[in-house]
C-alpha cells in the first residue's frame, strides 16, 4: 500500500527515522493512558515502530504517519489494522490525532479515505473499530460514518483488560452511503 491521500493529509508508512515523533503520540499521557492503557518508553516505542514495519510486510498495510499537507507537520496516526477478536479476522480502522489536532475533521477525512481504500482495494466485506465508551468522541465518529455496535469485549491490552465496544459498517452498507 502506498500513501493515502485526501483533500489536506498524507497517510505514509512509518519508518525507523520517526521515532521522535512516534515518541511524542506513544509517550502522550492525555492521548494513549486512555484507549492503551499505558504510555510507552523509548524502547517500547522503537518496538512498536518495528511492529507496524513487519505489519507492512506481512500484510501491506498498519499504522500510518498523518501528515498535514499544508504544513508538513505529524497531526497523528491512523491506518488500516489486521485484529483478531474472539477468534474472528477483522480489517480496523484505527487512529489517534494530537490534541492540538483534534475537531478540525482530520479523523472523518482520513477515516473516509482508509475506508475507501479497504472497500475498493482490499475488497473487504466489512472494517471494524474499537471504542472504550468513555471515548465518546470517537462513538460519535464511528456513528457518523454509518457504523453501528455489532459486539463488545474485554481486551487485554499493555497488562489490563479494558471494555471496548466494536462498531462496524459492511461493503454493502458503505455503498449505500456513496449512492445516497
Amino acid at each position: 500500500m502506498g500513501n493515502i491521500t485526501t483533500e489536506r493529509l498524507t497517510l505514509r508508512k512509518i519508518k525507523q527515522s520517526d521515532y521522535e515523533e512516534m515518541k511524542i503520540i506513544l509517550q502522550d499521557e492525555k492521548l494513549i493512558l486512555v484507549g492503551w492503557g499505558k504510555t510507552y518508553s523509548d524502547e517500547e516505542v522503537q518496538v512498536w515502530i518495528d511492529k507496524i514495519i513487519e505489519q507492512y510486510e506481512d500484510f501491506g498495510y498498519s499504522y500510518y504517519l498523518a501528515v498535514e499537507k499544508s504544513t508538513n507537520v505529524v497531526i497523528g496516526i491512523m491506518g488500516i489494522l489486521p485484529v483478531n477478536i474472539k477468534e474472528t479476522d477483522y480489517i480496523e480502522i484505527a487512529y489517534i490525532l494530537k490534541q492540538e489536532f483534534l475537531g478540525n475533521g482530520y479523523a472523518i477525512e482520513g477515516i473516509k479515505a482508509c475506508v475507501d481504500y479497504i472497500f475498493n482495494v482490499l475488497n473487504a466485506d466489512k472494517y471494524i473499530t474499537q471504542v472504550i465508551p468513555e471515548n465518546t468522541s470517537s462513538s460519535k465518529i464511528a456513528e457518523r460514518l454509518g457504523m453501528k455496535v455489532i459486539d463488545d469485549y474485554m481486551r487485554y491490552h499493555n497488562g489490563k483488560d479494558i471494555f471496548h465496544l466494536i462498531y462496524a459498517l459492511t461493503k454493502e452498507e458503505y455503498v449505500q452511503q456513496v449512492n445516497k
